[in-house]
């Protein structure tokens, strides 16, 4: 009889140490396992990149771009190579800058924050004549056949805010 409580505890033991051992040694041993390349993507996932290889020179690209995207003097067609998907939605932008207030508007980007390599949020004042009429005005910038533009959604929420209705938005 003894021996029978001696035999059980043995086996408690062993099997409590076994299970413990599972617990602790297996990340271990899984961290060391082979990273010989293979194509399990799951295991080998990486963070993803929250901004673009060069965020200097990107943000230099997007206030550039925003600032002669809003620029009075930029003829229609040149705004539209500064816009996403600039020659489908070049209707929507004439239409747009028909609007006095819209044609005479400038931006002076304040802030650009990166979600993601190909996109940006953008912080900036909308000025018409020069006079501030939208301060801290959200956007976005997308970055479309290798050029920073404005996106389409800042375009139409603008539409939406001067009350013109824009075909595309």
């Amino acid at each position: 009889m003894v021996l029978k409580r001696r035999v059980g505890r043995s086996r408690s033991r062993i099997a409590a140490l076994t299970a413990a051992s599972v617990l602790v040694l297996g990340p271990v041993l899984a961290a060391c396992g082979d990273d010989g390349g293979g194509s399990d993507s799951a295991t080998t996932t990486e963070p993803a990149a929250t901004a673009p290889a060069d965020p200097a020179a990107a943000r230099a690209e997007i206030t550039q771009n925003w600032t002669d995207f809003f620029d009075p003097d930029t003829p229609a067609s040149e705004r539209a190579e500064l816009l996403e998907n600039g020659e489908q939605m070049r209707p929507a932008l004439e239409a747009l800058l028909t609007n006095q207030a819209a044609a005479a508007a400038t931006a002076k980007v304040k802030t650009i924050e990166f979600t993601s390599p190909n996109d940006a949020n953008v912080t900036y004042d909308l000025l018409v004549s020069g006079a501030p009429a939208l301060a801290d005005s959200k956007g976005s910038s997308v970055l479309q056949d290798g050029t920073w533009k404005v996106s389409v959604k800042t375009l139409c929420g603008l539409a939406q805010l001067s009350g013109a209705t824009v075909q595309g938005c």
